[in-house]
């Protein structure tokens, strides 16, 4: 009986992630693809690996079967590759210029170090500055329509550093934002609430809120919103959300999951665990917004790349909320995190084996979802889960 219930639940889990019946894999790239030679490696790489990502989900057994009827998954045939690697090649070509200026007044092995630093890291670094960042969301959110426009729910795959950029879109453009609760916690004059009660307005975007927009407010580096003083522009501006929310924000409803690998998201994005960080909590709204709207975010690493950093301990909807302070209400989305894959790589070559070991990541990227949705509404698999957790943690 509990089979069954659970294999109701997962029907109506995956029909609610997958509103429509055709769907799109959105490829971000990551960091030193930015000369011609890295980008044609990506491109391959993703060519490569997308047709057997494409049939481990149609195939497989344990997912297939929640598709009857009409309602079956069709991922488009060719891959959607975003590429924004070229975008930071000025300025890596730069700070080359200047290591070679350093060449003759520095040791061998001191400039070979700078070299690999200069070569690994400057994109990631360049990535999260907001002026580098917007233009890369924009284009993104352009692709994103374009599948939309044409039918296509989208799963977007983030890379290395494309996590960076995947994570910055969900965190900026999807529609999480109730701007009538906002203000109340902004605590904004009685004349402007009752103006906005009197003119409601749909939820939106952080992206929508911004002088690039509207001109509502803008985000501090601190993470706090500094609303438009004045107050008859700001009703003006008000007035103008919904229209401009179409313009700024994800499509309504079409980004289903996200897929994030070689992820050294948290070694660059620590600052979401600092309490003092006003950016959290829009960032804990974001997430009671993916669970309740049936999204999954899964993270897959292989356990031998060391840029491969696990996301988070698996929490269960009730920890989450306790971890939040946020009630969840009728969740049928994921948040899961598998850094355990076995790559059968040597861990210098871990971080670029993805393409190599396509089919090993490809089954490990279904494994996860599955697991995921087990995890989450098997109460009988999540019992056995936490109860392995709780033993390994009494060991230590």
């Amino acid at each position: 009986m509990k089979k069954i219930v659970f294999a109701a639940l997962c029907i109506l889990i995956i029909n609610s992630a997958y509103a429509s019946d055709n769907v799109s894999f959105i490829y971000i790239n990551g960091s030193n693809n930015n000369d011609e030679k890295m980008k044609t490696w990506y491109e391959e790489g993703v060519k490569k690996l997308h047709p057997v990502l494409k049939k481990s989900f149609t195939e497989n057994s344990e997912i297939k079967k929640y598709y009857t009827g009409n309602n079956t998954l069709n991922i488009k045939e060719e891959p959607v590759i975003f590429f924004w690697g070229d975008k930071s090649k000025n300025d890596l070509d730069f700070v080359k210029s200047q290591l070679d200026i350093s060449k003759a007044i520095s040791s061998t092995g001191a400039y070979i170090v700078r070299s690999l630093i200069a070569q690994y890291l400057h994109d990631a670094i360049w990535v999260q500055k907001q002026h580098n960042m917007f233009p890369i969301l924009e284009e993104l959110n352009t692709s994103v329509k374009k599948e939309a426009d044409e039918g296509q729910d989208v799963i977007l795959y983030g890379y290395s550093a494309g996590t960076f950029v995947a994570y910055e879109y969900l965190a900026t453009k999807l529609r999480y934002i109730n701007v009538q609760k906002m203000f109340e916690a902004l605590k904004l004059d009685e004349d402007f609430l009752s103006f906005t009660k009197a003119h409601p307005i749909n939820n939106t975007c952080i992206s929508a809120l911004t002088y690039d927009y509207t001109g509502i407010g803008s985000f501090t580096p601190s993470g706090e919103i500094i609303i438009n003083q004045n107050k008859e522009e700001l009703k003006k501006n008000y007035l103008k959300l919904n229209e401009m929310t179409e313009l700024a924000c994800a499509p309504d409803k079409k980004i289903r999951g996200i897929v994030n690998f070689a992820s050294p998201l948290v070694l660059f994005y620590s600052d979401i665990a600092d309490s003092e960080y006003q950016l959290n909590y829009y960032n804990k709204l974001m997430v009671k917004y993916i669970y309740e709207n049936g999204i999954f975010l899964i993270t897959a690493n292989f356990k031998e790349d060391p840029l491969g950093f696990p996301t988070s301990k698996n929490l269960t909807v009730d920890e989450l909320q306790q971890r939040i302070g946020l009630e969840i209400n009728n969740p049928t989305g994921v948040i899961y995190d598998d850094s355990s894959i076995w790559s059968k790589r040597m861990f210098p070559f871990a971080h670029t084996s993805y393409w190599s070991a396509r089919r090993t990541f490809a089954k490990a990227v279904v494994k996860s979802f599955i697991n995921g949705y087990k995890f989450q509404y098997d109460k009988e698999y999540q019992s056995k889960i936490l109860e392995k957790r709780n033993k390994k943690f009494d060991l230590l």
